[in-house]
C-alpha cells in the first residue's frame, strides 16, 4: 500500500511539470524542410527539437524541457556506456485530412515503456508525463509531419547517467524524446521480404529480457542480421533459446501466419516483444470474426504448411514496416517460398485497415487515435 501511495503521489508530482519550451533558433527553413520532407527514408533526417527530462533517487523527475536537438555531452564513466540501463519506444504522429496531427495508442506505449523500465531496474515515468513529452514534441516540430504515406517517427527513450563504476542501478537517469520524418522502412518499398533463419543465434530466453524494449536485445541481432543480409536476405528470424525449434520473432518485428481455412496464428508471448503492432491486429482480425490463435509455431512445420499449401500468408508487423509480407524463407537447411511470394490479400487487408484507423480514415471503434496537440 506505501509504495501504491508513493507511485501516485510522484505521478500527481510529474504531471503538473511545467515544460521550459526553448524553440531553436537555428531551426532548419522552410524550403529545405520541404525538400528533406520529398524523400526522408528511415531514422536519416531529424526535427528541430528534443525534450529532455531528468531524473535522480532524491528529486524524482525534474527540469522537464522541449529544446533544440542537440549532441549530448556525457561523463566517459555514464553507467549506460559500461551496464546498458537503456530502453526505448517506438511510435508515429499521423498528418490528418484537416492538417492536425494525431497518435495511435500512445497510451500503450507509455504502459510498455513502463514495463521494460521496470525489468531494466530503472525508474517508471508517470504515464502522463510520457505523453506529454510526446505531445510537446509534435507540437513544437509539428510543420515536420509528413502529408501522404509518411509519418513523423518518435522516439521516447531513456538511460542511466550517473557517473559511477559499479554494478548496480543507476540513481540518475535522462529520458530524452527525438523525432525523424519517416518514409519507407525496407529500401525499394519492397512488396515482401525475404528472410533468414538464424541456426546459430537466439535473441531472448526464458526470464531474460526479450520482452522489454532495451538496446542489448537489438545489438544481440547485429551480427545475425548481417549473416542475413551476406545470405541476401532483408531481415533475419530467431528461433526459441531452448529447442531451437519454435519460431519467435524477427530481429526487430513481430510474425503472423496465415492459413487456407482463414485463420491466424502469431507466436505467444513471454520472450518475444508484446507489439503494439501486433496486439492492434489481433484485435482487428478478431473483430472481423476471423479465427486467432497464438500458440507455438514450429520451423518444421512452417516449412511443411508452405509447401503444402496449407500456409498461404506470413508477414511481419511493427511500428516502423507496419506490415510486411514475407516472400522466402531461407536457411542452411534449404529454402521454401509463402504462396506466390508476393503480398497475400489478408496481409493488404489489414495493412489498409490499420492504416486508415492511424491517419482518422476510418472509424475507431476501440478509442485508438488521439490529437497530437
Amino acid at each position: 500500500m506505501a509504495d501504491l501511495v508513493l507511485e501516485m503521489e510522484e505521478t500527481a508530482k510529474a504531471a503538473k511539470q511545467q515544460f521550459n519550451v526553448r524553440p531553436n533558433a537555428q531551426a532548419i527553413s522552410a524550403a529545405e524542410r520541404a525538400t528533406l520532407l520529398e524523400d526522408p527514408g528511415f531514422g536519416r533526417v531529424f526535427t528541430d527539437h528534443m525534450v529532455v527530462i531528468k531524473y535522480s533517487d532524491d528529486r524524482g523527475w525534474y527540469d522537464a524541457e522541449v529544446t533544440a536537438r542537440a549532441p549530448l555531452s556525457i561523463d566517459p564513466a555514464c553507467s549506460v556506456l559500461h551496464y546498458a540501463q537503456e530502453i526505448f519506444e517506438g511510435m508515429k504522429a499521423y498528418r490528418t485530412q484537416d492538417g492536425g496531427a494525431v497518435l495511435f495508442r500512445p497510451d500503450a506505449n507509455a504502459r510498455r515503456f513502463r514495463q521494460s523500465a521496470e525489468r531494466l531496474a530503472m525508474p517508471l515515468i508517470p504515464e502522463e508525463l510520457f505523453l506529454e513529452a510526446v505531445r510537446q514534441i509534435v507540437s513544437i516540430d509539428r510543420d515536420w509531419v509528413p502529408s501522404g504515406e509518411g509519418a513523423l517517427y518518435l522516439r521516447p527513450f531513456m538511460f542511466g547517467s550517473e557517473v559511477m563504476l559499479g554494478v548496480r542501478p543507476s540513481s540518475e537517469y535522462l529520458f530524452l524524446v527525438i523525432a525523424s520524418p519517416a518514409g519507407n522502412y525496407f529500401k525499394g518499398g519492397k512488396d515482401a521480404v525475404t528472410i533468414w533463419v538464424s541456426n546459430d543465434y537466439t535473441r531472448a530466453a526464458p526470464g531474460g529480457t526479450g520482452a522489454a524494449k532495451c538496446g542489448g536485445n537489438y545489438a544481440a541481432g547485429l551480427l545475425p542480421q548481417a549473416q542475413a543480409v551476406a545470405n541476401g536476405c532483408d531481415q533475419v528470424v530467431f528461433l526459441d533459446a531452448v529447442e531451437r525449434r519454435w519460431v519467435d520473432e524477427l530481429g526487430g518485428m513481430n510474425l503472423f501466419f496465415v492459413f487456407d481455412d482463414g485463420s491466424i496464428n502469431t507466436p505467444p508471448l513471454g520472450t518475444i516483444l508484446p507489439g503494439i503492432t501486433r496486439d492492434s491486429l489481433l484485435t482487428i482480425a478478431r473483430d472481423r470474426g476471423i479465427k486467432v490463435s497464438e500458440s507455438p509455431y514450429a520451423i518444421d512445420q512452417w516449412r511443411a504448411d508452405a509447401e503444402s499449401g496449407r500456409l498461404r500468408e506470413t508477414f511481419a508487423c511493427g511500428t516502423a514496416a507496419v506490415i510486411t509480407p514475407v516472400g522466402e524463407v531461407r536457411s542452411v537447411d534449404g529454402n521454401f517460398k509463402i504462396g506466390d511470394g508476393g503480398a497475400g490479400p489478408v496481409a493488404k487487408e489489414l495493412r489498409k485497415t490499420l492504416t486508415d484507423i492511424q491517419r482518422g480514415n476510418a472509424p475507431d471503434p476501440h478509442g485508438w487515435v488521439q490529437k497530437a496537440y
